[in-house]
């Protein structure tokens, strides 16, 4: 048998076997029951893509529906089950990268039905969490480690998680994956990789100016072929430090900062060899509902090899048109400029909140790669108090423009509509 079933199997009956000892206690059984809730999501999007070259326009509309259960805790013990279909409706104009319209532009989110998260959870170790199944790891701001929740399909985790506070300020995280389950569906690329992946993050909390995080990740995939290289090749260690924190600057604005640096090697089966460093450094203000900032982003490359986030939450940098998603060869800087600003006027607008982002790309050693301007309007609006669950809803519009100058980069226009509730 499939040892991902075996997997999912032994998740359930650790989460079943409390409700079962559970059924000759009512109190018990509230615990777990009457104390525990019913979630879910509905995220309909449509995704138009425009390249200048031979592909034609996608456009996709596509729905996600989550389901899912939390437990309340019984003898420190508690659990998850959550599920989730992704479905497309209308023409199928569009390459998901699974249905076979490579004709198309494509757009990441395949049909599927799947346990989205299946885990049980034990706090009976003072100041400790232990968390044993399918489940979500985002790791600071998602540069390394993160679920890529802008695609409808969200990655996620066969892992064992143990989370511990013995000091105040203080959080250490150690987790071991046994198998990611990407955002694609099918072969090519691959769905899941599996291999042996060890996280460890550590986070201190000095002051609200100063929170300092140390990080080590040493990624081992199997070796099948579908990324951008043989998925081997994309094993690495990284190690890093990362700094954060927010400090007034008089009783209207403040001003707030993170800054990175991490060096990466080849790791485990990866048959490269090759070694090479990340910067970021992002300073903000924000006041009267404006946020304006700018970045520096570094991923070095040397021709060759360069710096590699296989499991990041990948749309959240470098550009929204998602141009990056693998490292050039020869690196890239990202300099972007930001500004946003929320509306509180108490007026219909009250809530909106704008954002724009410039970047422009290089190459680390050479190479000129172009520009892209992205911007979004969202806002959330009431519902009804008329006994539904859905107590709001979230409406977003995205527009990127990207203009290439290097091949193999084109220009790329993207622009999404996305409505969603939750409960």
């Amino acid at each position: 048998m499939n040892k991902r079933i075996l997997f999912c199997i032994f998740c359930v009956s650790l989460l079943l076997s409390p409700l079962a000892n559970a059924a000759t206690s009512d109190h018990d059984s509230e615990l777990l029951i009457k104390d525990g809730k019913f979630f879910g999501q509905i995220r309909y999007r449509y995704e138009h893509v425009e390249q200048d070259n031979a592909l034609n326009d996608a456009n996709a509309h596509t729905i996600r529906t989550n389901i899912g259960f939390k437990t309340g805790i019984y003898n420190n013990l508690g659990g998850l089950i959550e599920g989730q279909v992704v479905q497309h409706f209308g023409d199928e104009d569009f390459n998901s990268l699974d249905n076979g319209q490579t004709t198309f532009s494509t757009v990441a989110d395949p049909d599927t039905a799947q346990i989205n998260r299946l885990w049980v959870s034990y706090t009976g170790i003072p100041d400790t969490e232990v968390k044993l199944g399918r489940q979500f790891i985002n790791l600071d701001n998602h540069r390394f480690i993160g679920t890529v929740g802008w695609r409808q399909n969200d990655q996620t985790f066969d892992a064992l998680t143990i989370t511990n506070t013995f000091l105040e300020n203080l959080k250490a995280q150690y987790t071991y994956i046994d198998t990611v389950n990407r955002i694609f569906e099918g072969s090519t690329p691959p769905d899941d990789l599996e291999g042996g992946i060890h996280l460890a993050n550590i986070s201190y909390k000095f002051k609200d100016w100063l929170n300092i995080t140390g990080y080590g990740y040493w990624i081992d995939f199997d070796n099948i072929a579908g990324l951008t290289a043989a998925s081997a090749n994309q094993s690495n260690k990284t190690y890093g430090l990362r700094l954060t924190g927010n400090m007034p600057i008089n009783d209207d604005w403040t001003f707030s900062y993170e800054a990175e640096a991490a060096m990466q090697e080849d790791h485990g089966n990866s048959t490269l060899n090759y070694d090479e460093n990340y910067y970021h450094i992002a300073p903000k203000i924000s006041g009267h509902g404006f946020t304006i900032g700018a970045g520096y982003e570094v991923l070095e490359g040397d021709g060759t090899n360069s710096f590699r986030t296989p499991l990041a939450t990948l749309h959240k940098f470098n550009g929204w048109a998602d141009i990056f998603l693998a490292t050039p060869a020869n690196g890239l800087e990202d300099t972007y400029i930001s500004a946003a600003y929320k509306f509180g006027d108490n007026t219909f607008l009250d809530g909106l909140k704008l954002a724009a982002t410039y970047h422009n790309f290089d190459g680390k050693e050479n190479g000129d790669y172009g520009n892209e301007f992205d911007i979004s309007a969202g806002k959330s609006f009431k519902l009804p108090n008329t006994g539904q669950p859905f107590k709001k809803v979230d409406i977003l519009l995205k527009y990127a423009d990207y203009e290439a100058e290097d091949a193999p980069y084109v220009d790329t226009q993207k622009f999404w509509i996305q409505i969603g509730t939750k409960f």
